[in-house]
């Protein structure tokens, strides 16, 4: 009777995890926090930069499941495409090599748009989302491409692309990269507590311009 009862539990327990993982969750795109949207960019800038995938995945997830309240099968899901894209694009040297991206950009858009405002074309988000990441290596002042940065903003959330609030998040986003980039391997602490702050700054912007 006692083995019975282990295995009932057993399997009871193993269905309220399934359940909890996979039941699906009212995920909202407007429902960041800023400063801890910040933070976790930051991290998984640092991440990206020192080539450690699982940590970038990891972070990816936590900000899919505490900042936009996917299921945690979703920020799975969704982490793993994310990831999937950024290895993928950074060893490559020209636009044609990182189209190599693009699928799993496409599948990370297609995952992340049960949760935006309006329905978007998740191809048209990949294309321009590949766009501003090759114009960061190909010597695009920051203010330019921090333009595509709004302008798939925009697409994600619904908003006009002349919206202020957008515009400015995109190129204060653009700015924080370029102060990352101009750190190089050379970049110290106060640099990153620097970005971060920066970060906070335009994910405050655009929090006031998508509401909630």
């Amino acid at each position: 009777m006692s083995v019975r009862k282990a295995i009932l539990g057993s399997v009871a327990v193993a269905a309220l995890v399934t359940a909890y993982a996979v039941i699906p969750r009212h995920a909202d795109l407007r429902a960041f926090d800023p400063a801890e949207m910040a933070r976790l960019e930051t991290a998984m800038w640092r991440d990206y930069y020192d080539k450690r995938y699982a940590a970038l995945f990891y972070h990816l997830y936590q900000s899919m499941r505490t900042q936009f309240g996917f299921s945690p099968l979703q920020s799975l899901q969704i982490g793993l495409s994310a990831a999937e894209a950024a290895r993928t694009f950074q060893p490559t040297t020209s636009r044609r090599e990182a189209d190599a991206a693009l699928p799993a950009l496409v599948t990370y858009y297609r995952d992340f748009a049960p949760a935006a405002p309006v329905a978007f074309d998740a191809e048209e988000a990949a294309g321009l989302e590949l766009d501003w990441w090759q114009a960061r290596r190909e010597a695009v002042a920051p203010r330019d491409y921090g333009l595509t940065i709004a302008r798939v903003t925009a697409l994600t959330y619904g908003k006009n692309g002349d919206d202020s609030g957008i515009r400015q998040f995109g190129v204060a986003r653009a700015e924080a990269m370029a102060l990352r980039d101009a750190g190089g391997e050379a970049i110290t602490e106060a640099d990153w507590t620097t970005i971060e702050s920066r970060l906070g700054e335009a994910y405050r912007s655009l929090k006031v311009s998508v509401g909630r």
